[in-house]
């Protein structure tokens, strides 16, 4: 998955409310991303994934940005 991808995910579903442009590199902390935004995102994630993620492995590094999100679900096997 790529960061883009990521990028429109967030974008269609809304998980976000903001004004800014979300950037590859955006930190989703600091524009807001809390539980249950994560709770969301993740639900988003493993559709477009088609599976499902691995819960012991949900951490903030892994949600941090548009990049780490891609980088971890493309790494899963």
């Amino acid at each position: 998955m790529l960061a883009a991808h990521v990028i429109d995910l967030i974008q269609q579903n809304q998980i976000l409310d903001m004004e800014e442009a979300l950037l590859p590199e955006s930190d989703l902390f600091a524009l807001g991303l809390d539980s249950l935004a994560v709770m969301q995102l993740l639900l988003v994630l493993e559709t477009a994934a088609g599976r499902p993620l691995p819960q012991a492995e949900v951490s903030r590094e892994h949600l941090r940005t548009p990049e780490t999100i891609a980088a971890w679900i493309s790494a899963q096997p």
